[in-house]
């Protein structure tokens, strides 16, 4: 069993380096894209239900961020 973890971490290592080289060259711009996409997906399926509180920051980022980059971003809906 020990040598067929072992092969199979042999295998995916490649890939796990090419993903970390990625990852290390993503832009700040492309980060927020992903934060904001996974954010989005989470409050989406109703894993994750922002305070009150918390809904107002995020809100508040995203018009800066708009205004910043002309980008539309996710709109938090209140609960």
């Amino acid at each position: 069993m020990d040598a067929m973890l072992k092969a199979y971490l042999a295998r995916w290592s490649p890939v796990a380096e090419i993903e970390r080289q990625e990852q290390q060259s993503a832009t700040l711009e492309l980060r927020w894209q992903q934060l904001n996409a996974a954010v989005g997906m989470a409050i989406g399926l109703g894993i994750l239900i922002p305070a009150e509180d918390e809904i107002e920051v995020f809100e508040r980022w995203a018009k800066l961020k708009e205004k910043v980059t002309d980008q539309h971003l996710v709109t938090l809906h209140r609960y």
